[in-house]
């Protein structure tokens, strides 16, 4: 649905920052689901640990959270524009299922529960293949830069 030169032009972040290579569906107002292709290239991988790569959960929850930053631009039918900022405001019940290692696919499903002027609330979460690797309820706005 969505190529890496879409999300480039939909999102303001970029590498290192930019955790969705693909979007694979999208239904406006309701859900999205994307792709992060998990390589042993990441940055954070050398420190993260050393011998043990594992990705850390606040980045998956950053990648879901740039996910619903998608689907609520595509609500709104805008993109970054420099003149406001996607926050992440509140992340609710995240648990962590299943450690997140390169080659992983990481899919993030996040569904829209409310999509306000200036609140959004969005339940998410992150697999690799059929296995919960993490989950949580998002809450988000878009502010003024």
């Amino acid at each position: 649905m969505m190529d890496i030169r879409e999300i480039l032009e939909t999102l303001p972040h970029r590498y290192p920052m930019l955790l969705v290579d693909r979007v694979l569906e999208c239904e406006v107002g309701k859900h999205i689901l994307a792709l992060k292709n998990v390589t042993i290239n990441e940055p954070f991988f050398n420190g993260h640990f050393p011998g043990l790569p594992v990705m850390p959960g606040v980045l998956v929850v950053e990648a879901l959270a740039q996910a619903a930053a998608i689907l609520a631009f595509r609500t709104a039918e805008k993109k970054s524009d420099g003149q406001s900022i996607y926050y992440l405001v509140g992340i609710d019940d995240a648990r962590f299922k299943r450690p997140v290692v390169p080659g992983d696919q990481l899919l993030l499903d996040v569904t829209a529960d409310r999509i306000g002027r200036e609140l959004m609330k969005f339940s998410a979460e992150a697999r690799v293949g059929d296995a919960l690797a993490a989950r949580a309820t998002l809450l988000c706005t878009l502010r003024p830069a």
